[in-house]
């Protein structure tokens, strides 16, 4: 019984590092290109799981897709109800101009939701890109995102260390 008593709180600690890495908050690596500049191959975020438990998905968000069992990293840029366009490289919702107050690579071809087969985007669903518009694959090739399949925010870096903190 001393014994038990002994390693008790080190059983606690690895349960609760369990616990909060299974439904909390657990580490995630930017693979590829698809979010350059602002994420790197090789990064390491914090996925936030319980955040949308919560609070509601915004625009400009990063999320972490689920995507046919693979995790992708991708910026919310539509939301539920609304029509989402690429004019010229600038994007309009409902029809007004919206700044993307973040760096992106390269140009974004004209796109428009209707080409999605949809006049708005439905209940529950997300319209989400790559910050290296050339090179992601995202709503623009496969479709609208369901809420079912975003694990969670990913908008904290952990190493490299000179990159530590909050991105937007």
């Amino acid at each position: 019984m001393k014994k038990f008593k002994e390693v008790l709180p080190y059983i606690i600690v690895v349960l609760v590092v369990i616990l909060l890495r299974q439904f909390i908050i657990t580490p995630i690596q930017v693979v590829g290109t698809s979010m350059n500049p602002n994420l790197v191959d090789g990064e390491l975020m914090l996925l936030n799981k319980i955040t949308y438990k919560f609070n509601d998905i915004e625009r400009f968000d990063i999320v972490v897709v689920d995507y046919m069992d693979e995790p992708l990293i991708k910026r919310v840029i539509g939301l539920p109800g609304e029509k989402v366009e690429y004019k010229d490289n600038k994007l309009y919702i409902n029809d007004e101009l919206v700044e993307e107050k973040f760096d992106k690579n390269g140009i974004t071809d004209d796109y428009n939701i209707i080409e999605s087969g949809h006049t708005t985007i439905p209940n529950n669903m997300y319209f989400v890109v790559g910050d290296n518009r050339i090179n992601s694959a995202d709503s623009r090739v496969l479709g609208l995102i369901d809420k079912k399949i975003i694990l969670g925010k990913a908008n904290f870096v952990i190493f490299p260390i000179n990159k530590f903190g909050l991105i937007k």
